[in-house]
């Protein structure tokens, strides 16, 4: 019975396997067959797939290029299919052996006492090996379709990504039809991938209106509402009444209040969001796709917080009177609108590359999201300079004059204008990227200067307020560290300076570094210790974006080295004991330092290497010797000039001939100012190596001396007692030392006096001199006393003989 069993078991198999030989056979007959599919040998091939893959992965991992990176994804999406098609060929292969081995059945169990023959076990082995041959096949093939899909959605993010920093890509112009081919024939991958996410979300939504959890969400919700209208209007009208009531009067009140309606402003918008963000995502079966959509939507936020909030505090529309720039109403009321619109555009449009990047959507439709952003933005962007031109032109045609615009608004408006026209033109010859480029960076350094400007009146004003001594914390401050009134301006100046100097520094390093997703605190801290660590001078390596980082650097860096040379000359210095010289020298020193260092500071920013200027600096030594010998000399002598202080800025000098005030020590040469107020330009190697008098060094006293000389008849004593009595009643004449005479000379012209008295100053001794002079002349007229003149003799020839006489006169004036 067991060998009947058997023997019609192989009979099925033989028909199995003869089955398709014998339809094809008749197909054949019948003139009806089709020509049958290649067969397809999956051992070779799949190893082929794997290399191909492996090649793919390694060229994607270092490539940036766009078109490369279309390519390799069009190359990983043929893989797929190849693969694919490769598992659809050797799946009827599989059903046949699953079929065989149907036929044939499982083995016998021993307890059943049925043995079967070796040729069937043999058979049965056979196609079981063959069947998990090809089942290893399909799970290669199958990981082999699946490795390029991801690696085809891998690559699709990366060509996202570097459209953000790719700005000399072409992606068509915003007039052709394939930027708008996205919006009218769609992509059907990516509309299926946006309704997939978009089924995510309504799940999300779903899961929080589930019974036991819709009331948590009604909740959140409505704390979320009531936080972004109620909480902010009393937080606002909270923090005026501290200001108004409880700061001191003056400049504080309005810039605290402007920095309380910015960051109310900014509180209620992340407030509300976190809210939002716990009423639907709170639920532990929130897919992660949806955690990190929720995220970055409340990070957003925060610059869109930063934006409306930086808007009201700047327009102040609702307190003209404690409005902080110089803005007029009727400009203020036309501005209303914009910085709630721009936040409004700037969530609506990244949330569409959040979503686009959540839902791995495809290049184009990426591209279109970011052409349809610059071309919003860039349009508010023309708006608000054309519409605050607008407001101006009709304040002026109705008789009124509008405010006073500086310099810095006159700069700021014309940017703004500058940038919204470049954002058009790009769009217009195809360049999105850039265009989108701009548009943010627009936005974001907007954020930066905007924070900056608030943030450094509120600090200014906090320390000018604090340390006065008209308000009570000031006065505390006096009495408690009992210091004069000076110092306490001091305190207020230097620290309002290291306050403005850290938001500076914060400022840059946000403007050069940050970007919308980029500039965080944290990574703006880490930029910053890394590039004061000397990360990026390893190698001389010439950067476009390192260039422009340096003359950045550079325009920066010379605008806050003048503000704080202003800022030393007229607020701090001046508060201090130092003279007048002393203080200019000091500025001048800082000045000439400072340009170094910028300058020093802008090379390294570029990437330059100080050991690859070796020969920069071996060329500059050999025309030092030969060519710039004098001009290093005097550059070296006009550091002595300002360190050791022979002569400083008002003192009074004689050098070779010349003697006049100096009014400047410069780096290659001094500018003295004569008497007649011109200047002469000395170089300052001639104040090192020659004699100078400075007249003033030491606060040194000006001398008065007066030499007369009176006939051998007069009274020495009368003449000495009227001289002395014009010196002693000349209020220019100090009293300490005293004025004296002193016998000079007895010559055959007369006796020779000599008065001296000192003055405060030697610019005084002209002055006095000339005085005194007058005094004396009119004193010994009245006194009868004449002075002696010099012997002359008149020869004259008559009738041959010489005759010797006195000129007419002499006798009376001797």
């Amino acid at each position: 019975m067991s060998t009947l069993l058997t023997w019609f078991r192989i009979f099925l198999l033989a028909l199995v396997t003869l089955s398709p030989v014998l339809a094809q056979a008749d197909d054949d007959a019948s003139g009806q067959s089709q020509d049958a599919p290649v067969k397809v040998n999956a051992a070779v091939e799949l190893p082929k797939m794997q290399k191909v893959l492996d090649k793919i992965k390694q060229q994607v991992s270092g490539e940036t290029n766009d078109s490369k990176l279309s390519a390799l994804n069009d190359m990983a999406l043929e893989l797929s299919g190849d693969a694919d098609t490769l598992t659809q060929g050797i799946t009827p292969q599989r059903a046949q052996l699953v079929a065989q081995l149907a036929v044939l059945g499982p083995p016998p169990k021993p307890q059943s006492g049925v043995k079967e023959t070796g040729e069937v076990t043999s058979k049965r082995r056979n196609l079981e090996n063959q069947k998990g041959k090809i089942d290893d096949q399909i799970t290669l093939a199958e990981s082999i379709k699946s490795s390029a899909i991801n690696l085809s959605a891998q690559i699709v993010n990366l060509r996202r990504d570097a459209l953000k920093t790719q700005l000399a890509l072409n992606a068509g112009s915003i007039f052709g039809p394939h930027f708008w081919s996205p919006l009218f024939t769609p992509q059907s991958d990516d509309s299926q991938k946006v309704r997939y996410f978009c089924d995510e979300l309504a799940q999300t939504a779903a899961m929080s209106w589930e019974p036991g959890w819709r009331l948590g969400t009604v909740l959140w919700l409505v704390l979320s509402v009531l936080v972004a209208t109620l909480g902010r209007r009393y937080l606002e009208q909270f923090l005026a009444w501290v200001g108004i009531n409880l700061l001191p009067e003056g400049r504080l009140r309005r810039s605290f209040l402007a920095a309380a309606t910015a960051l109310t402003s900014l509180l209620a918008i992340v407030l509300a969001f976190n809210f939002l963000d716990l009423a639907f995502t709170r639920h532990d079966n929130v897919v992660d796709d949806v955690r990190d959509f929720a995220d970055k939507l409340v990070n957003l936020s925060i610059l869109c917080g930063l934006i409306a909030g930086l808007g009201r505090a700047f327009l102040s529309t609702r307190r003209p009177s404690w409005r902080l720039p110089n803005i007029s109403n009727e400009v203020a009321q036309a501005l209303k609108p914009f910085p709630p619109l721009t936040a409004v555009l700037v969530f609506v449009f990244q949330t569409i590359e959040i979503l686009n990047s959540s839902a791995n959507t495809s290049v184009s439709t990426t591209v279109f999201a970011n052409g349809l952003t610059a071309l919003l933005i860039g349009a508010t962007a023309l708006s608000i300079s054309l519409r605050t031109n607008r407001v101006r032109r009709k304040i002026i045609l109705s008789g009124a004059q509008p405010e006073a615009k500086s310099t810095l608004v006159g700069l700021i408006q014309m940017a703004i204008t500058l940038v919204g026209v470049a954002i058009m033109i790009t769009l217009l010859i195809g360049y999105i990227t850039l265009a989108r480029f701009l548009s943010y960076e627009l936005i974001w350094i907007g954020i930066v200067f905007g924070s900056f400007y608030i943030l450094s009146q509120l600090v200014s004003d906090a320390c000018e307020t604090f340390f006065s001594t008209n308000t009570s914390t000031g006065k505390s401050i006096q009495r408690s560290l009992n210091i004069d009134e000076r110092h306490l301006a001091q305190v207020s100046t230097l620290l309002g300076a290291i306050g403005k100097t850290f938001l500076v520094l914060a400022a840059a390093m946000a403007a050069l570094n940050g970007t919308f997703g980029s500039g965080t605190p944290i990574e703006l801290v880490q930029k910053a210790i890394e590039f004061w660590g000397g990360k990026g001078l390893e190698s001389l390596n010439i950067v476009p974006a390192h260039v422009l980082n340096a003359l950045l650097s550079l325009v920066v860096g010379i605008y806050v080295l003048r503000s704080v040379k202003r800022w030393l000359e007229h607020d701090f210095l001046p508060k201090t004991t130092m003279d007048v010289g002393m203080r200019v020298s000091l500025i001048t020193l800082f000045s000439n330092l400072g340009y170094v260092v910028v300058f020093l500071l802008a090379l390294s920013i570029m990437g330059l290497q100080w050991n690859k200027l070796a020969w920069i600096v071996s060329a500059l030594s050999v025309g030092i010797g030969f060519g710039l010998q004098e001009i290093v000399k005097n550059f070296i002598s006009g550091l002595i000039l300002l360190t050791e202080r022979p002569v400083k800025v008002g003192d009074l000098v004689s050098i070779s001939g010349i003697e006049g005030d100096i009014r400047r020590i410069n780096v290659r040469a001094t500018e003295i100012q004569l008497g007649d107020k011109s200047t002469v330009i000395v170089p300052n190697s001639q104040l090192i190596s020659q004699n100078v008098r400075n007249a003033t060094m030491g606060n040194a006293q000006g001398v008065a001396t007066i030499t007369l000389t009176f006939p051998l008849d007069i009274d020495p004593e009368k003449v000495r007692d009227l001289l002395l009595d014009v010196y002693n009643e000349n209020e220019r004449i100090l009293d300490t030392p005293e004025p004296s005479v002193s016998f000079k000379d007895l010559t055959s012209a007369g006796i020779v006096l000599a008065v001296t008295g000192n003055v405060a100053s030697p610019r005084q001794v002209s002055g006095a001199k000339s005085d005194l002079l007058f005094d004396i002349l009119t004193r010994l007229r009245k006194e009868g006393v004449v002075l002696s003149t010099p012997q002359t003799m008149i020869v004259e020839q008559r009738n041959g003989n010489l005759v010797v006489k006195e000129p007419e006169g002499s006798a009376t004036e001797g």
